[in-house]
């Protein structure tokens, strides 16, 4: 089995339509993707109703997180959509976004930068609008070469001229939040360094204490030592580790299945998880298969 339990759509700020993404993942050979969008669950109809026969589609979502300044990634799998606790807080999160993202572009343009509030909303169009939409439109102008070039302390990147604070959750909120909605927590990302500031692993560890279930540790912005550590460490706290792509379409240069979860770390997280269920694909069929 094949199987990415991190990829993004349109509702958030991936490039391909939550339809568009099942059938990518399916032609890629995948047996297992999960949709995890940031900080909402709005295009998980349309990836179930698209999904084809032979890929079982996770629900998911990215919850925004920040622990002493340091802003973090929470997945959170097959937990109840509709639990109000987690519901309110997402929604917090997410009603967050445009006025956050207005002010980041009122920031780049007392910078000099000829960026509008339109050309940010055209880029990010339905999805729960983010820094990678700023970013692009940055692209656009020509004032960074791609997206990651817009991620420094001169631009976007957390603590940079331009960035704004939004409304983030405590990780171990977040924790606690996706496990009473039935779902199951894995730490995105922890160590890319690339991005900016991370956490340390003593706060791995009290995430640990307070019910996380897992680290994403195969992951582009991982190297092999990193990797190695990571690993390490999760034996050590008991967590379970996972390999995803981070998909993000044409935004970003990964790719569908570059890197994959274990099937029987699969297996313990469907186990582990009662607020929702993995789904079978039915709405068409592998692309050259009958």
């Amino acid at each position: 089995m094949r199987i990415d339990l991190h990829t993004h759509s349109t509702a958030s700020d991936g490039t391909d339509t939550p339809a568009e993404l099942v059938r990518a993942a399916a032609a890629a050979g995948l047996d297992v993707v999960a949709l995890t969008d940031h900080d909402t669950t709005r295009g998980h109809a349309e990836a179930l109703a698209a999904a084809p026969e032979g890929l079982t589609v996770v629900p998911g979502a990215e919850l925004s997180c920040r622990l002493d300044g340091i802003g973090l990634h929470m997945l959170a799998y097959l937990f109840d959509p509709e639990e109000p606790a987690l519901l309110a807080e997402r929604e917090l999160v997410r009603d967050d976004r445009v006025p956050r993202a207005r002010a980041m572009v009122a920031k780049l343009q007392l910078l000099g930068v000829p960026v509008t509030w339109e050309q940010v909303a055209r880029i990010a169009g339905d999805g729960s609008v983010g820094r990678p939409h700023i970013a692009e439109a940055l692209v656009e102008l020509g004032v960074v070469p791609d997206v990651s070039g817009a991620f420094t302390a001169e631009w976007i990147a957390d603590g940079g001229r331009a960035h704004v604070e939004k409304h983030e959750l405590d990780p171990a909120d977040a924790v606690r939040l996706v496990k009473a909605a039935g779902g199951v927590t894995v730490f995105a990302h922890p160590a890319a360094v690339k991005r900016g500031r991370v956490v340390p692993e003593s706060a791995i560890a009290a995430l640990a204490e307070a019910g996380l279930d897992g680290i994403e540790v195969d992951h582009m912005d991982h190297d092999e030592p990193t990797r190695a550590r990571l690993r390490g460490l999760a034996k050590e706290l008991g967590l379970l580790v996972t390999g995803s792509s981070d998909y993000h379409g044409s935004r970003k240069t990964c790719r569908l299945g570059e890197y994959t979860t274990d099937p029987e770390i699969y297996g313990e997280i469907t186990r582990r998880a009662t607020g929702a269920f993995p789904v079978p694909g039915a709405g068409g069929t592998r692309a050259g298969q009958g």
